[in-house]
């Protein structure tokens, strides 16, 4: 890589790279990958640990006395009381990854006292290097980039993400993506929001937004998007917090009218301060009011969703190959 490129956003470019050649090697026989859940819907691989401790170790190779704030091993490496922090995804779209479906990344970001300095994306299928230094610009495979230039939101194409753990309010979620669809050229759901960012960035869509999304799901994607003339923060347009669990991100214009389109729907202006001063995280969950039918309808659904998998799994491979399919259960 450039030796003009910062010293650490190098690191991370290696470290992102170490990565890829893992997530790529297990790519080519996915039914040997062993796979377990976290939560409903929210699945975790050998590949995203392989992934995370080839990433840290390059990290901490390079920077011993660093941070590391990663998805799946939190901060129990590195030094906790650092000023610098790396903040690590190391497959995001897990989901997309398992079912062999070509769209998840790798997400590394550098904080410094609290703000990212440094982030790389990078997508192993398509070899796309995304990265970005702060006040250096935004570059894709060594070409600098930046959002589109529409300027009409019923001419963009937009990115968002499904509501899919127990406890989302489903039917909101619903009835937003029904006002942008009606709003604009397209929605797209990916399901990586790293490279929904990163996509955003390079001028590919014209906005994204989600709920319920985590520092490491957008660190990265937020230096993308700002460097390449972009904006980013909430559904109210506050920008800052990358904790604050709404995210929109898009080229200024559509950005501007996507807030006023989501605004209506986020909780952020209306949530109360903490003692710090900061605001509390929010994300779209039910109200107060709904009933436990809800509960006891996802319940039901998610313990038919795994005994069908269970059965599935226990089933004689060259069945499974060879058999319909149709009736499996699909990613919300």
């Amino acid at each position: 890589m450039s030796s003009t490129l910062h010293p650490m956003l190098n690191v991370a470019i290696r470290a992102a790279r170490a990565a890829g050649a893992i997530i790529n090697r297990a790519a080519l026989d996915i039914e040997s990958v062993r796979i377990s859940q976290k939560q409903v819907n929210d699945f975790v691989t050998e590949i995203d640990h392989a992934s995370e401790d080839a990433i840290i170790d390059t990290l901490l190779t390079a920077y011993p006395h660093h941070g590391m704030h990663a998805e799946e091993s939190g901060t129990t490496r590195g030094n906790p009381k650092a000023d610098h922090v790396w903040i690590i995804d190391p497959l995001d779209g897990t989901t997309n990854f398992i079912h062999g479906f070509p769209v998840y990344c790798v997400s590394i970001a550098l904080a410094v006292k609290g703000r990212i300095e440094q982030a790389v994306v990078y997508d192993p299928t398509r070899n796309d290097l995304f990265t970005a230094t702060r006040g250096r610009g935004a570059y894709l495979n060594d070409r600098r980039i930046r959002v589109s230039k529409r300027t009409q939101l019923n001419q963009s194409l937009v990115a968002t993400g499904f509501p899919f753990r127990k406890g989302d309010d489903f039917p909101t979620y619903l009835k937003m993506m029904g006002d942008v669809m009606q709003r604009t050229a397209g929605l797209r759901r990916p399901g990586a929001a790293a490279l929904d960012l990163a996509y955003v960035a390079a001028g590919f869509t014209d906005g994204f937004f989600e709920t319920g999304l985590k520092v490491w799901d957008v660190a990265a994607g937020s230096l993308l998007v700002t460097e390449a003339g972009g904006l980013m923060g909430n559904f109210t347009g506050e920008t800052g917090d990358l904790e604050q669990g709404e995210c929109l991100a898009g080229n200024p214009r559509v950005y501007a009218q996507l807030v006023q389109v989501l605004r209506q729907y986020s909780r952020y202006d209306s949530a109360e301060r903490t003692s710090d001063g900061r605001k509390e995280q929010i994300s779209l969950k039910k109200p107060a009011t709904s009933t436990k039918n809800d509960d006891a309808a996802f319940d039901a659904w998610a313990k038919d969703a795994a005994t069908e998998a269970a059965a599935d799994s226990a089933a004689p491979a060259d069945a499974a190959r060879g058999g319909d399919h149709s009736d499996e259960p699909r990613e919300p």
